[in-house]
């Protein structure tokens, strides 16, 4: 059968057409979320305190009361989506969910497949104390005792930027970091910063504040490529709940700490 150059020219155009509307219906993100009222996110269920299922199977969390406020913001309702990190971004690639607001921070490679929100929630390691201690960076560790957990990125970046006189004293997991900050067995611990939110909500008395950051890895707002509607949107009630005290609201609940200032 001989096929005309014709239809071959017919069957490209259709194709072309077929694929520019599958790709326009898709850039347009934010018209098919406010058409169906629905704001559909993918949120952490077993990652305190940005997710997790409280005792009466509630979904509780920084990320969770995120993701409500801004399908407030909009105007839709909200739809969450239990995920894991191995699943979140195919999720979002799949269709399955509109967002991901699950503690994920940005990388090269994400970003090759994915877009992303401003930052909404800090997430990083650091150097923690009480406010009697003066430590702005690591020299001031000269002579002072260290907590921190054996292996942990905290370990090995400490180790690189610590004075010979720092006592760096390590312990095979967060609970006996922690311990050891609060029976006065070392001034300061590294650690991160929802650990140290941690130790701040059960003991207030003894309040570890931030000294200095050792790595920092914000948490985004993750959506498909190229939804740059839906990004504007994103970003601008981000900068409206940064602006008026709704996010550090949160931040305090949920992190024990305000957000900050160049987050």
């Amino acid at each position: 059968m001989k096929i005309s150059k014709t239809s071959t020219l017919l069957a490209a155009l259709m194709a072309a057409a077929m694929l520019f509307t599958a790709v326009a219906a898709r850039a347009d993100a934010l018209a098919d979320i406010q058409k169906k009222g629905t704001l559909r996110v993918a949120v952490p269920q077993a990652t305190p305190p940005f997710g997790s299922v409280s005792a009466d199977m509630k979904p509780q969390g920084l990320d969770i009361d995120v993701a409500t406020l801004i399908a407030k913001k909009m105007g839709v309702r909200i739809e969450l989506v239990p995920v894991d990190s191995a699943n979140r971004i195919s999720y979002l690639q799949t269709n399955k969910v509109d967002l991901v607001i699950s503690s994920m921070g940005k990388n090269p490679d994400r970003e090759k497949v994915i877009d992303f929100s401003e930052a909404y929630a800090p997430f990083f390691n650091g150097v923690f104390g009480p406010a009697d201690q003066k430590v702005t960076g690591p020299a001031d560790l000269a002579n002072k005792s260290i907590g921190v957990t054996r292996g942990s990125v905290e370990d090995l970046e400490l180790t690189k930027i610590a004075p010979a006189s720092a006592t760096i004293k390590r312990y095979d997991d967060n609970n006996g970091t922690i311990s050891s900050f609060l029976s006065n067995q070392v001034q300061l611990i590294a650690t991160g910063n929802v650990i140290a939110g941690a130790i701040i909500a059960k003991n207030p008395p003894k309040k570890p504040e931030t000294k200095f950051l050792i790595k920092n890895s914000p948490c985004y707002i993750g959506m498909n490529k190229d939804e740059k509607p839906l990004q504007a949107k994103i970003n601008a009630i981000l900068a409206d709940i940064k602006k008026d005290g709704e996010l550090n609201t949160l931040s305090v609940k949920w992190l024990g700490m305000p957000l900050p200032a160049n987050l």
